[in-house]
């Protein structure tokens, strides 16, 4: 019989980190652990045509580019910061759009389990990477490559 003393630490003890099943669900198999979005599908964007809209409306269209994204992705998962506030912050501190959709991007590949290809420290291609003139391209590559892959394994075409 449980005495009350120690009735709520049996009940409702956490689990301290290395305990077997730490941070599992009961019950649930690994793979089911994470929410599966059920959102619409986002559209495959070819990363040389992004490139080049941007240099032809010298930069404008990284703001479209930022919002249809990250509206995108608030849609499919129903989860990051969305359009509307992506576009608010890449006009007023743009420096750190690069940090978010790669963050967010990352976040679509976590919530179902897998591993990351990209992440807030994929930005730091894009600054401080700038310096060495070519690390943007290579932020936006890498970026765009990992959004483009998870669309078409969730069915984009």
């Amino acid at each position: 019989m449980t005495t009350p003393e120690n009735y709520a630490t049996q009940q409702y003890a956490q689990p301290y980190a290395g305990q077997p099943g730490y941070g599992a669900m009961p019950g649930v198999p690994a793979h089911q652990q994470y929410a599966q979005p059920l959102g619409p599908i986002g559209q495959v964007r070819s990363t040389g045509l992004q490139i080049l809209l941007f240099f032809v409306t010298f930069g404008i269209w990284s703001f479209v580019y930022y919002y249809q994204t990250h509206e995108e992705m608030k849609r499919h998962s129903g989860e990051g910061i969305g359009g509307v506030l992506a576009l608010v912050l890449s006009f007023f501190v743009g420096f750190v759009s690069p940090y978010l959709l790669s963050h967010e991007v990352g976040g679509l590949y976590e919530r179902r389990g897998q591993q990351k290809p990209v992440s807030a420290v994929t930005g730091l291609w894009f600054f401080p990477g700038a310096f060495i003139l070519v690390g943007p391209f290579i932020w936006f590559i890498q970026t765009n490559k990992a959004l483009n892959d998870y669309w078409r394994s969730v069915g984009a075409r």
